[in-house]
């Protein structure tokens, strides 16, 4: 049986969990959350805990068993905790400005970079080479942190682009020089 999909999934008190039809909402205090639930795994709610069941253990189902767990318990961290990556600027002249969902980028380019943010997804800038995305679905989150990092990823020479705070960039030597 798969390790993580035979877990239960503790539901906090501030949370709801339904199950309806194919699919699972959780609401919680940050927000709503609906996850489509493939139709081999059955879901259920059980004395405070969510449980995910499959129906044989094929390669196929033992994947989506621990994969839908790990969704749904994503979720319930969302709506009560939230999720948070952090981007850093690194270069001279890079620097970010935040008005509404409207992220403004100065990374080098002979124009400033313009990027909309989604509407469940928000960016807070506490110094001007610190960026900090936010919100209570981690695939957004991700996928947004992700989107602005590529925008000038960082290069192994000096450094300069955006990365994430906990990354490491691996180095390399420049020229040799002339002899």
């Amino acid at each position: 049986m798969s390790r993580i999909g035979r877990l239960p999934i503790s539901i906090p008190s501030n949370v709801q969990v339904s199950v309806t039809n194919g699919s699972v909402e959780v609401q919680g205090p940050k927000g709503r959350l609906v996850q489509a639930v493939p139709p081999a795994i059955r879901v259920g709610v059980e004395g405070g805990n969510v449980i995910c069941e499959r129906p044989t253990d094929q390669k196929s189902h033992r994947a989506l068993h621990g994969l839908t767990r790990a969704l749904i318990a994503n979720m319930i961290r969302g709506v009560t905790e939230g999720f948070l990556k952090k981007l850093e600027l690194s270069g001279v002249g890079y620097r970010a400005q935040i008005q509404g969902q409207v992220l403004t980028l100065s990374l080098g380019y002979t124009n400033p970079v313009v990027y909309v943010l989604p509407p469940d997804v928000q960016a807070t800038v506490e110094n001007p080479t610190l960026i900090t995305v936010s919100g209570i679905d981690k695939q957004r989150v991700g996928a947004v942190a992700a989107k602005i990092r590529g925008l000038r990823p960082p290069e192994p020479y000096k450094g300069k682009g955006v990365k994430y705070v906990d990354e490491r960039i691996r180095r390399k030597a420049g020229k040799a020089g002339a002899k």
